[in-house]
């Protein structure tokens, strides 16, 4: 199933691969800006026809949600861009009991790990003479979380953007999605207290959210991943609304000796692939008889899994098993990779710990599976992926603030830096910069 590399060179230059493996496909260019010009161009019209094209769903309010209620038709179709109560309500019929029970469980681990994000509202340093410098944290004033459709349910998304969100202080947080909406997506989003919930997905909301539509304001920023017309459509609009990122293929990264679980390591790294096609599962090791043990061990588990041609396509892309002379080896190795997801399964992980630096998020032990940071333990699963963990961090409470110094200076102040200033806008030509400071001390 995976390739087992071991010469060094032949590591070499399949990290080398890696590294230049990430594209965007600019084939989708024109599309791209064809789908954002009719939504800035024609609004909630061309929502309504570019979600017919793409989704093959009709949103144009033709349909009489009194008379699907009064039906009891449990059909979660909606019949405009914004989803009524009506269909939220019918969501909770659709969902069995014990996923409220245990999402509200998760969204207090998350809620609490997010709390300790929270920086004080403003820092002041006052001077003798009334003079005073700070910064101001100020929340976003409203922001749009776009949540996936396609291959998977995604009602954990929905809490990991949403609840940094609310931590930070920002008052208008708005979901969109793909339709049909998932009944847990929307029963998660309202749990949350989210009050605008759209039916549209792809380039044309992010499109929505950056522009304005009648039925949809302009945000201040856009988060939340999708696919790659999504990430096209946020780098093109990037000038003029925030984003967090440019979100790539999920990936990891497992670090083993020989002394660890075959089994545990095996599930992982499948786990990682069923995500995408294009999803990246990597194992480092110092034992090549244990990389093979790992392999046989992917073997029979992958014959009992639901996604298997995910999978499959996945291991053949960019499945790979590499193994060192040392494990210590292994520490440049990650750093190079830089993943998205970073296990531990080593004797002595504080050792490895303090080296790491180009990793979104580390799980350190056999029981600290991937899965259980995806789904609630408490941490953010929006992560950097495909290398930017070298620059980037986990979505948190501070991608909702902004930041705005403030500076008060007395005129006894102005006069202890004048000569500085002058100087220096002397220097860079600045004649009317330095005569801003002199008029006021003449």
């Amino acid at each position: 199933m995976f390739k087992i590399l071991e010469k060094s060179d032949e590591i070499l230059k399949y990290l080398k691969r890696l590294e230049e493996s990430f594209f965007v496909p600019y084939s989708a260019d024109s599309v791209i800006k064809d789908i954002l010009n009719r939504v800035k161009r024609d609004g909630d019209k061309a929502l309504i026809e570019l979600t017919k094209e793409y989704d093959q769903v009709d949103i144009s309010g033709k349909t009489d949600l009194k008379l699907r209620e009064e039906s009891k038709e449990t059909d979660l179709a909606v019949s405009d861009l914004k989803v009524s109560k009506i269909i939220i309500n019918a969501a909770y019929k659709e969902i069995d009991p014990s996923f409220l029970k245990s999402f509200k469980r998760l969204v207090k681990n998350v809620r609490s790990f997010h709390e300790n994000q929270k920086e004080p509202k403003e820092w002041k340093r006052k001077f003798a003479d009334g003079s005073f410098f700070g910064m101001r944290n100020i929340p976003l004033s409203s922001v749009g979380v776009y949540v996936p459709g396609g291959r998977a349910v995604y009602a954990s998304s929905v809490m990991m953007n949403v609840i940094p969100a609310q931590i930070a202080g920002v008052k208008r947080i708005v979901m969109v999605s793909p339709p049909k909406i998932n009944p847990h997506v929307l029963v998660a989003a309202n749990e949350l207290g989210v009050l605008e919930i759209y039916q549209v997905g792809g380039a044309q909301a992010v499109a929505a959210l950056a522009y304005g539509t009648a039925t949809i304001p302009k945000v201040d920023k856009i988060v939340g991943p999708g696919n790659i017309y999504v990430t096209l459509a946020k780098h093109k609009l990037s000038p003029i609304v925030g984003i967090d990122s440019l979100a790539g293929p999920s990936d990891v990264l497992i670090i083993a000796d020989r002394k660890a679980n075959p089994r545990y390591i095996a599930s992982d790294l499948l786990a990682q692939c069923e995500h995408d096609p294009n999803a990246q599962a990597i194992l480092i090791t110092d034992s090549e008889e244990f990389a093979k043990s790992v392999n046989q061990e992917v073997k029979k588990q992958f014959d009992s899994l639901l996604r298997k041609e995910i999978v499959r396509k996945a291991i053949e892309s960019k499945g790979c098993f590499l193994v060192v002379n040392n494990i210590e080896d292994s520490i440049d190795i990650a750093n190079r990779i830089s993943p998205e997801h970073l296990e531990l399964f080593i004797s002595k992980p504080d050792k490895f710990l303090t080296g790491i630096k180009n990793s979104g998020a580390v799980f350190v032990g056999e029981f600290s599976p991937v899965a259980i940071g995806d789904y609630g333990a408490g941490p953010n699963h929006v992560l950097p992926t495909y290398t930017t963990a070298r620059f980037s961090s986990p979505l948190g409470v501070y991608d909702f603030i902004k930041k705005q110094s403030v500076l008060k200076y007395s005129k006894r102040a102005l006069a202890k830096i004048r000569d500085d200033v002058v100087m220096l806008a002397g220097v860079e030509g600045l004649d009317a910069h330095k005569k801003s400071v002199e008029i006021r001390l003449t």
